[in-house]
């Protein structure tokens, strides 16, 4: 039997709860800039499945990575 490889993780802000079981993460991520040495901030939303319904607009969370649930959605909130 095989071993399952550890699944991705990040914690973001929700900045959208419009849709049903859904909700909208952006995860901020820093860096340094190659050429001039300057700390930049970049920022990527993604879609995860919320099953309670219950998160609100600004509530922090942990998203972790699974199965493919629609075209756009194959995340999952683990905690908030």
């Amino acid at each position: 039997m095989q071993q399952r490889t550890s699944r991705k993780s990040h914690s973001g802000v929700v900045v959208s709860n419009k849709m049903d079981n859904t909700v909208v993460v952006r995860v901020d991520t820093t860096g340094r800039h190659p050429k001039y040495d300057k700390i930049i901030k970049r920022g990527r939303k993604f879609y995860a499945h919320d099953d309670s319904n219950q998160l609100a607009i600004g509530d922090k969370v942990t998203i972790t990575e699974c199965r493919p649930l629609s075209k756009t959605k194959c995340w999952r909130v683990v905690a908030s």
